[in-house]
């Protein structure tokens, strides 16, 4: 009897029991991500420094944000951050693209070119930032020796120094860890194409060139924007590459948003400020997914998938 109460429905217990099962994963989802973003945010409204806890309970409003939207530094950093982003995913998208259509016109141990694509991916960011701090290092780098042997240089070019290298030596870092993720992605998009519409362009005298560009590339641009997407969201919260290769260096030129708020809260031990300024940069983020999520709305409309 007393195991019938129990299942029976109409119990109390048995009607909360979907509640009770997942509790421990709701109680899991606020412990490591909801009670971090409210204390984070609160602390914002706070000039919280890591080295003096009581100024946790000091509420000084808007002032840590008003701080950075007069700070030029910031301003400096924030659209560097944007020039870094829309170079990377055209990049990476372009080598991407050209890379899925040559593995998809391979018959030839196709599947194993596409293991090997993904192999930049296996890499974490710390291990690319040392390998590539290694490659571009001024005295020692491959990248140095090479030139050298052809003869195109004399001497070793600091590429990690001067400003415009540096930030050039983290953009071949990012490309060529992650042109596999458009890789991947674009090809996905190739191999699911029909092959009806592309028939019937070479029946009407299509070229290759424009049955590419008025057949394939419609096809592909969900599989583009989802790809944007997913990098413009890695690229704009860019901290471990930038941080083995240069710090920052040389003198704050290749700082980004999130190099920054590491900076701020961990080395200025301003905390509070740090996390203003990270709720700021969210604003970046929110714009890239809006954007490439409406581009996305609407590749699906034209290619009638969605009403």
């Amino acid at each position: 009897m007393q195991m019938i109460r129990i299942l029976n429905p109409k119990n109390s217990l048995g009607k909360f029991s979907p509640f009770y099962l997942i509790l421990p994963a709701m109680i899991f989802v606020f412990i490591v991500v909801v009670f971090p973003l409210l204390f984070s945010l609160y602390s914002s409204f706070t000039p919280y420094n890591l080295l003096y806890p009581k100024s946790l309970h000091v509420f000084i409003g808007f002032k840590n944000y008003i701080q950075l939207l007069t700070n030029s530094d910031f301003y400096v950093g924030f659209f560097r951050t944007l020039i870094v982003v829309a170079l990377a995913i055209n990049i990476e998208f372009l080598l991407g693209l050209a890379a899925a259509l040559l593995i998809n016109k391979i018959t030839y141990n196709a599947r194993l070119l596409r293991t090997l694509i993904m192999f930049p991916m296996m890499f974490s960011p710390i291990l690319v930032g040392f390998l590539f701090k290694f490659m571009f290092n001024d005295n020692v780098g491959i990248i140095n020796n090479i030139l050298e042997s052809l003869g195109v240089i004399k001497h070793g070019i600091p590429w990690l120094i001067q400003s415009g290298l540096a930030l050039f030596s983290i953009l071949s870092a990012e490309i060529w860890s992650s042109t596999s993720v458009f890789a991947i992605l674009l090809l996905a998009g190739l191999m699911s194409i029909p092959k009806e519409p592309i028939e019937a362009a070479k029946i009407d005298g299509c070229s290759p060139l424009q049955s590419f560009r008025y057949v394939t590339l419609p096809y592909l641009r969900p599989f583009i924007y989802i790809a944007m997407c997913i990098r413009s969201l890695d690229i704009a919260r860019a901290y471990d590459i930038v941080k083995i290769m240069t710090n920052g260096g040389p003198a704050g030129r290749t700082e980004l948003l999130w190099t920054m708020i590491g900076k701020t809260g961990f080395t200025d031990s301003k905390m509070g400020l740090a996390n203003a300024m990270g709720y700021i940069s969210i604003i970046l983020s929110v714009a890239f997914t809006f954007y490439f999520f409406k581009k996305l709305q609407s590749a699906k409309k034209d290619m009638g998938l969605v009403q």
